[in-house]
């Protein structure tokens, strides 16, 4: 089993690394790879397609996804919001039924609407939510800073292994001849006549 893990903050060894490197040490430890992607710049700076392209081909032989962003504006980077706007357009058939998490890092405040935001893009695309015993968020201006929450640095390892229980559940439901549910032909309406 993998886990793709997206750092969309503009800095690769920042806060947000430094916070998905701590569940990826927990996933590891439970016997599940992970794999770090630093979204950055590319998401705006005319590579956006390209990269979304070899992250949607990535998506369809992982087992999860992670998304992890700074907060600067009460809200997730502009960098990973364009970026999973193009990804979640292109990947769908390779994300529905997926697990799914996003973590946020602040210097303060503003997490709660990052989170609620990143967490959109998993229900339109049918991915089940991961959670851990708050939301998943840690605090610091620093990668250090990180260390010192110690409520925070809790979640992230509660996050990561709530999600490779559901990624063992999972695989043994297939294994025992659980059939996953068939995608439905979407449904659209228009509300102006």
């Amino acid at each position: 089993m993998k886990v793709l893990m997206l750092n969309g903050s503009r800095r690769p060894k920042g806060c947000t690394y430094t916070a998905l490197t701590e569940v990826a040490k927990v996933l590891n430890a439970e016997g599940i790879e992970t794999e770090i992607i630093h979204i950055g710049s590319d998401a705006v700076n005319g590579n956006i397609n390209n990269t979304a392209v070899y992250v949607a081909d990535l998506l369809r032989d992982m087992d999860g996804l992670i998304v992890g962003s700074p907060v600067y504006y009460a809200a997730p980077s502009g960098e990973i919001s364009a970026f999973l706007d193009r990804v979640f357009m292109i990947a769908g058939e390779n994300l529905r039924l997926k697990p799914g998490a996003a973590i946020v890092s602040a210097r303060r405040a503003g997490t709660t609407a990052a989170l609620d935001a990143l967490n959109k893009y998993f229900t339109i695309a049918e991915m089940p939510i991961v959670s851990s015993r708050y939301w998943n968020m840690v605090h610091g201006s620093e990668p250090e800073d990180i260390y010192k929450d110690e409520e925070g640095m809790q979640v992230l390892q509660v996050l990561g292994k709530n999600m490779a229980w559901l990624l063992k559940c999972i695989e043994a439901g297939k294994a025992a001849g659980v059939e996953t549910p068939e995608a439905v032909e979407k449904t659209w309406t228009n509300f102006i006549r």
